[in-house]
């Protein structure tokens, strides 16, 4: 891509994205700000900046006005279907120019499912939406978060353990690991050592706990050794994060979606990145969502969002 500018979405327009879109924009050098591109209903925008006494941020700032909302939808707080449908279109909007070539990533502000549902819109996360957006499966498309020295990446998300479990296949978890070495590579670790968290306790303790691991993560991870990549034998995510002072690992692969929020959000509760990772769009989120208990008090920190950004304007510094 040519472009060195990021786009940056609102999110749900009634939660925090807002304020800290604006809060990090504050904070950021100006040279960093002329490379922004932010993609939203411009009322909120003016709305925020007004609130938050940032006015004067505005200026000269690149915005594109997309997802505008209904009459009386923007109430801070307020689970709201047009704040849903607004947080979606801001957010493909600026997928759209990525794919265009005029910005080189996205980052967006968080997003609130419900009210995405309420829309009307089929929508599991943002790396359902890029998949979406992007005209690939939605097994083609993960989520990457990092924070507190750690990268795990997901092979399955937002879904229930069974249905999850139904799903994972050696072919989907050595894809949710290409895809995260692939990652790993164009933020600077040329050849990232890899492990994979097994699917039962112990993963699964030679089959006492159960035959998933040696049918899925086991062969997965023979598979990606033949491809020359540096991948252990599954073990315990439990085993696997212990050591904090000596993990010899760069990047996690986690089964299930708590396997990796849990320890991400304990590490770095207000400050992980989730990128979304696979296709060609690279997106970059926040590890909370949007807040709607302090959405319009002021009291929202950006550090997650700030952390995004720097991500994607510099991938390998940041």
């Amino acid at each position: 891509m040519n472009s060195s500018r990021v786009a940056l979405s609102l999110g749900d327009p009634n939660g925090v994205g807002p304020e800290i879109a604006l809060k990090a924009l504050a904070e950021l050098a100006p040279e960093a700000r002329e490379r922004l591109v932010l993609y939203g209903p411009g009322e909120v925008l003016r709305a925020t900046a007004q609130s938050l006494g940032l006015q004067d941020l505005l200026v000269g700032l690149q915005h594109v006005h997309v997802g505008g909302l209904p009459r009386g939808s923007h109430q801070p707080g307020r689970i709201d279907a047009g704040a849903g449908r607004s947080a979606v279109a801001s957010a493909s909007a600026a997928i759209e120019a990525c794919r265009a070539g005029e910005v080189q990533a996205v980052v967006a502000g968080p997003h609130h499912e419900t009210a995405i549902a309420q829309a009307g819109i089929v929508f599991s996360g943002y790396p359902s939406l890029v998949a979406s957006v992007c005209g690939l499966g939605e097994d083609e498309v993960f989520l990457l978060l990092i924070g507190g020295g750690l990268r795990i990446v997901h092979a399955t998300l937002h879904e229930s353990v069974e249905r999850a479990l139904s799903r994972l296949s050696p072919d989907l978890v050595a894809a949710a690991a290409r895809a995260g070495v692939r990652a790993c590579q164009r933020l600077g670790l040329s050849r990232p050592r890899v492990a994979l968290f097994g699917i039962n306790p112990h993963a699964s303790e030679g089959g006492l706990f159960g035959p998933h691991d040696a049918h899925c993560t086991v062969p997965a991870a023979r598979a990606l050794r033949e491809q020359g990549l540096d991948v252990g034998e599954p073990q315990g995510a439990d085993v696997l994060l212990a050591d904090h002072a000596h993990r010899p690992h760069d990047l996690y692969v986690a089964m299930f979606h708590d396997q990796g929020h849990i320890p991400i959000k304990l590490l770095a509760p207000q400050g992980a990145c989730a990128l979304s990772i696979g296709a060609e769009v690279l997106l970059a989120s926040t590890g909370h969502g949007s807040a709607m208990d302090i959405a319009g008090t002021g009291r929202a920190r950006p550090d997650a969002l700030l952390r995004s950004l720097r991500l994607m304007l510099d991938p390998v510094r940041a």
